[in-house]
């Protein structure tokens, strides 16, 4: 956590009267880090997804309802704290087109067309094939400091 994000972690803490020493993730969205920190202040943006495989392989908890985050933009200055209100998994062909346009980047073919291409080249990595049925962990979730 750079000095920015941890002078905002302290400011949320202090007006929520939450103890700054709870661990709290940062991360930036997906590869259009800036646009999507902007969507979530905005509010426009309340919902992601990622690959439950990921979790598996880098041995990290699934997020819960709850959890706070700190949503960065790509040069790592705070955008939000944002709360978790809602964990679900499903196959990625099944994921409803209302939560699709919760992630708040266009209309369902243009989620599909960007999760299919990062989930691909996220998969690769771990030299594994993309498959539409995939298991995706959906995350809604509310600014709850910031934006």
């Amino acid at each position: 956590m750079n000095k920015q994000v941890e002078k905002f972690w302290n400011e949320y803490c202090e007006k929520h009267g939450v103890d700054p020493s709870e661990a709290v993730e940062v991360f930036s969205f997906g590869t259009a880090a800036d646009e999507l920190a902007d969507l979530v202040k905005q509010g426009k943006k309340t919902a992601t997804c990622s690959a439950f495989a990921e979790y598996k392989w880098e041995e990290e908890p699934l997020p819960e309802k709850g959890d706070l985050s700190i949503v960065v933009d790509a040069a790592e200055h705070p955008a939000a704290v944002i709360q978790v209100t809602d964990v679900t998994m499903m196959p990625m062909n099944e994921v409803p087109e209302t939560f699709a346009l919760a992630e708040g980047e266009g209309d369902y073919q243009d989620w599909w067309n960007a999760h299919e291409t990062f989930f691909t080249e996220l998969l690769e990595s771990y030299g594994f094939p993309f498959r539409k049925d995939m298991l995706v962990v959906c995350e809604r979730f509310n600014v709850v400091y910031g934006g």
